[in-house]
């Protein structure tokens, strides 16, 4: 439990490092052209979690991600005692890699995020990213196991272009984000929009993934 919970933890801080450093780092070399840096932060983001998959998934599973957990557990591959260690580790591990990305980039520590993003369009698309990131999980190593780091990397450098909420897909990504006031934050009055939409897709998928992987 004890190396599941470590695994997480840095698993998770380093993807908030990644996503959010960045995001700063794109930020400051565009000039002020946002493809530029959403094109930067993508790449980056795809890149650091392929490579943090490939590494810490034989300890943990490499899920960084609460509503991975959750849908993990509703499949019986982890308990709900280990459920509640991989959460902590992970909300845990996501404000630490904010807090360290400010750190390198030499940004006050403790921020609070202004940037709203606020709508129906942007939960629906949080709905839609969450359950397309599960469904992909599911199914994606069915055969060929070894693809899956892969295929999961890849959809969310995708996601990151064709929705609209650039597929936070993740409640402890969400909850982290919004401490921070830098191109990925998110203002603490969507999070629990942005966290209910990512519960819904996740559970939407996990009963549709099973329904056709159980056939």
């Amino acid at each position: 439990m004890t190396k599941c919970f470590i695994s997480e933890f840095l698993g998770t801080a380093f993807l908030l490092a990644i996503v959010v450093g960045s995001g700063i780092m794109g930020e400051n070399l565009s000039q002020g052209n946002a493809a530029v840096a959403l094109l930067a932060n993508s790449i980056a983001t795809g890149a650091g979690l392929f490579v943090l998959i490939r590494c810490l998934g034989p300890i943990s599973g490499a899920h960084f991600n609460p509503v991975v957990s959750l849908v993990e557990t509703l499949w019986g591959r982890i308990s709900k005692i280990q459920l509640s260690v991989y959460w902590v580790a992970q909300f845990l591990g996501a404000v630490t890699g904010v807090f360290i990305a400010h750190l390198m980039f030499s940004l006050p520590l403790i921020q609070i995020s202004e940037k709203h993003r606020d709508g129906f369009h942007l939960i629906f698309s949080e709905f839609i990213a969450t359950f397309g990131l599960i469904c992909v999980i599911a199914i994606s190593g069915r055969k060929h196991v070894e693809w899956a780091p892969l295929t999961i990397a890849a959809y969310i450098t995708s996601a990151y272009w064709f929705t609209s909420s650039t597929s936070f897909a993740n409640p402890a990504v969400t909850v982290a984000r919004s401490l921070t006031d830098t191109f990925c934050g998110i203002a603490p009055s969507g999070v629990v929009f942005f966290i209910a939409a990512q519960l819904f897709g996740s559970i939407a998928a996990f009963y549709i993934t099973r329904a056709a992987v159980t056939e």
